[in-house]
């Protein structure tokens, strides 16, 4: 419920307050007083479009604060929570608009975007303006309007729409795919017997490239590594060092440990020279090849380098291009298999489809015969009671909401043909028409203010009476705001407000007083009179507030 709002320099408004009750909230005063204004203001903080230019002549900034109470259900948490908005029992939005265009809000103190405050709109104010009813005319929205007041869940019917397209789309590709690989074929089956029959792995060509610089390295080293090794054994430095040590070690106990560091020193190297010699003696070995190593090495090595040259990718990608050239061939091959697979997808998903569908029409036909007797039922006590409301649902094209066609129709008179809204009903009918058909919509809807800008055109007398009447019955469950020029309806209100302009210091502002019981009295009788009050008017006001 909206329990108030503060507006301050927007448009022709300096400074204002305003509460708001639960019950019928009732706006009037001459036109272009700014009531108008009112709702330009509501709907600038909760994100609607609306004027470009807010800000008051002379301010720096125009502010809306609009405050918000919510039950412990209303839809408005989960908006908040999805918003990572602490949700409260009050809730308040502020917005500002400055003089250069920029727009700021916030919610509970938490900065938000436009986003946030029009999804938190959606659930917290309804608006039914002068060019409302223009929703009645238009056949687009009657579907909405109706599955909106059967409560209709549209998931199952969207997701088999969705799942009908994907089956489709993906058989169709598949269809695509297997006529391009047809038309491959031929190179697909000798490329991938080419690249099975040399087998590439991930990282050979780099082996085989290190591999055959060190053999053809061998040949020419070989024989060097060779004669070192010979120049380390026995026959060379080895032999000489053990001769050493053996003339030396006979010399020792003589020698008075005079050559006991050489020996020591004779032996460590003895000992590294036996490592060097085994070092030595293992590349040896390992410079030893069979000469057709090399070739069968070079062989297998061009061969992979020619197979990516003409592939037109790295060594290292043949082995994964081969599995892609095979992948191909079985999908060729499995040819009919799948795409037969698919096409039973499909046709599973258009039944599913057709099923969803067929389910959604019919509740919308048990939904349409209730609404169009509630219809009923509401256009009697607005002065409407031969007119016939009709909810005609069709055959329409399949899409995502269903395979129907909804349009409101509607026969004024008895006997007379039932037509489209904007070609039968009058002005003020249409009126009546939005105002009855809300009232079933809204019926189990909890926590919603409902503003209603001029619902009454169009109308006067006993129609008009219905009109307040039915407003206040609205109400009794929740809170509505009307801007009304219907004295009649006006005299519904269980809270009333003035709007009207007034000059200060060469400035036009317009302000917003709460009525007391003679104000009120007086107000209606200007409604009734004009610019001159009588007391016959001020009589017929008192007559119309006693009900």
């Amino acid at each position: 419920m909206l329990r108030g709002l503060d507006i301050r320099d927007i448009l022709i408004i300096d400074r204002l307050e305003l509460s708001f009750a639960p019950g019928l909230n009732v706006l009037t005063g001459e036109t272009g007083a700014g009531k108008s204004i009112l709702l330009d203001a509501l709907g600038f903080v909760l994100g609607w479009r609306g004027r470009a230019e807010l800000v008051r002549a002379g301010a720096e900034q125009g502010e809306v604060v609009a405050e918000f109470s919510l039950d412990a259900a209303h839809p408005a948490r989960a908006v908040l929570e999805e918003a990572g908005i602490p949700a409260e029992d009050e809730l308040i939005l502020r917005r500002v608009n400055t003089v250069d265009g920029r727009k700021t809000a916030w919610v509970n103190d938490r900065r938000v975007s436009g986003e946030v405050l029009r999804a938190l709109s959606d659930v917290l104010v309804e608006l039914h303006g002068q060019q409302d009813d223009k929703g009645l005319l238009n056949p687009r929205g009657h579907m909405a309007l109706l599955d909106e007041f059967a409560g209709v869940d549209p998931a199952p019917v969207r997701a088999a729409w969705r799942a009908r397209r994907e089956a489709a789309k993906a058989l169709e590709e598949a269809r695509a795919a297997q006529k391009a690989l047809a038309e491959e074929e031929e190179f697909l089956r000798h490329a991938a017997g080419e690249l099975g029959k040399l087998g590439p792995q991930p990282g050979e060509e780099a082996e085989l490239d290190a591999k055959r610089r060190l053999m053809q390295a061998a040949a020419r080293i070989r024989k060097d590594v060779q004669r070192a090794h010979q120049a380390l054994g026995p026959e060379g430095a080895e032999g000489m060092l053990g001769d050493a040590t053996r003339w030396l070690d006979g010399a020792a106990e003589a020698a008075e440990g005079q050559l006991d560091a050489p020996l020591e020193a004779l032996s460590r190297a003895l000992d590294a020279l036996g490592e060097a010699e085994q070092g030595v003696g293992a590349a040896l070995d390992a410079l030893s090849h069979d000469p057709h190593e090399l070739e069968a090495t070079e062989e297998r090595l061009f061969a992979l380098r020619g197979l990516a040259r003409k592939h037109g990718v790295a060594p290292d990608d043949l082995a994964t291009l081969a599995a892609e050239l095979t992948a191909k061939l079985e999908t060729l091959d499995a040819g009919e298999g799948g795409i037969a697979k698919l096409e039973k997808a499909a046709r599973d998903a258009e039944a599913a489809y057709e099923a969803a569908a067929s389910r959604l029409t019919e509740t919308r036909r048990k939904a349409a015969a209730k609404l169009d007797k509630a219809m009923g039922a509401e256009l009697a006590p607005l002065k409407m009671e031969r007119a016939v409301f009709s909810t005609e649902i069709t055959a329409g094209d399949p899409g995502p909401d269903g395979v129907d066609a909804v349009t409101f129709t509607v026969a004024t008179n008895p006997g007379a043909p039932a037509g489209p809204l904007n070609k039968i009903a009058s002005g003020g009918e249409l009126s009546r028409f939005l105002l009855a058909l809300k009232v079933c919509l809204t019926r189990h809807t909890t926590g919603l203010t409902m503003i209603f800008d001029e619902i009454d055109r169009g109308v006067g007398g006993a129609t008009a009476d219905a009109v307040g009447r039915r407003l206040a019955g609205l109400a009794a469950s929740g809170q509505v705001l009307v801007v009304t020029h219907s004295p009649q309806v006006a005299a519904m209100a269980a809270h009333h407000w003035r709007v009207e302009k007034r000059v200060a210091k060469g400035q036009t502002l317009s302000t917003v007083t709460p009525l007391d019981a003679p104000a009120r009295v007086d107000e209606l009788a200007r409604m009734l009179a004009g610019e001159q009050v009588t007391d016959e008017a001020r009589a017929a006001a008192r007559a119309l507030l006693t009900g």
